[in-house]
């Protein structure tokens, strides 16, 4: 589970819809680093997303939409001893290579992600990111935005993703927390300010909440996903 991988190769798997806009960044902050790959897993774009990633040269595969359906064609397609999960609106911070490897090798670690930093100005994306620090250090429950990576070996011995349309990230996570420890790196990824600002800060956190406490109960993944979508969370 811990085993030497000062040397092993990184595997970023991108999945994007329409995200030409934020492609270009997301793969430019993964240089400089050291024997990576990068798969750009895309689920059917309308805009130039993949002649983007096309032309700076990175493997590109296309899919099936649905993040965790990309995601998991993505790790089929990897060739790296560990698996880094970055969404197109992410950048990765300097350096982070080598603080993968090194927290992947800390004793019962089975996998990790970064610190949260929001890309715009406000006092309630600083409580929002607090909060994310506070929920990943004390209940090891990362999600997707803070770049989720683990080695290929116990994300096969997991079972990959699940392929929800919401809340794979969520349940990815709970499982792992059954067989070993998630680390959290200190250093933070910077994740596009977008969906908060969209439907405002307060709203889009209450939304998350109620969504994650709607999945503990019990209620499907696809009627979550139809209530996301038709905003029935929204004020009439």
């Amino acid at each position: 589970m811990n085993q030497n991988l000062n040397s092993a190769k990184i595997s970023i798997v991108i999945p994007t819809f329409n995200e030409a806009g934020n492609i270009q960044d997301a793969i430019a902050s993964t240089q400089p680093s050291t024997n990576i790959e990068i798969i750009v897993v895309d689920g059917g774009s309308q805009d130039d997303t993949v002649a983007i990633a096309q032309s700076l040269g990175v493997k590109v595969i296309l899919s099936s939409p649905g993040r965790a359906v990309q995601m998991n064609a993505g790790a089929v397609a990897a060739s790296g001893d560990i698996l880094l999960f970055l969404h197109a609106d992410t950048r990765l911070p300097a350096g982070f290579d080598a603080l993968i490897r090194t927290a992947l090798q800390q004793p019962g670690t089975v996998a990790g992600a970064f610190n949260l930093r929001i890309d715009a100005s406000g006092w309630g994306l600083r409580l929002v990111e607090l909060g994310v620090k506070v929920r990943s250090q004390f209940w090891q429950m990362p999600y997707g935005d803070q770049a989720i990576f683990i080695t290929k070996d116990i994300f096969n011995k997991i079972g990959c993703f699940p392929e929800l349309p919401i809340m794979e990230d969520f349940e990815l996570i709970r499982r792992l927390r059954c067989i070993g420890k998630i680390t959290f790196i200190k250093a933070s990824v910077i994740t596009s300010a977008r969906r908060w600002l969209r439907k405002g800060i307060f709203k889009t956190t209450l939304i998350n909440q109620i969504v994650i406490i709607a999945y503990l109960l019990g209620i499907s993944p696809e009627r979550i996903r139809s209530w996301y979508r038709q905003e029935k969370f929204r004020k009439n």
